[in-house]
């Protein structure tokens, strides 16, 4: 499982996942904000399977040169 999610890309995840919780956890939004574990959890991890499927990458970490 390679990063596939850079830094920007990583705080926004784990901010936006975080506001929805803390929204959902007090009843401020509907069930529906239980959907921030999403953007938590691929934030906190760096990969993000669509990101992977579609191709995309904002990690900017390089591959090492192969020998």
């Amino acid at each position: 499982m390679k990063s596939n999610v850079g830094g920007i890309d990583r705080i926004i995840r784990i901010v936006a996942g975080v506001v929805l919780i803390a929204l959902a956890a007090t009843n401020t939004v509907g069930w529906w904000g239980w959907l921030g574990i999403v953007p938590l959890a691929t934030g906190l991890l760096g990969w993000c399977p669509p990101y992977a499927l579609l191709g995309f990458n904002t990690c900017s970490v390089k591959e090492a040169p192969k020998s």
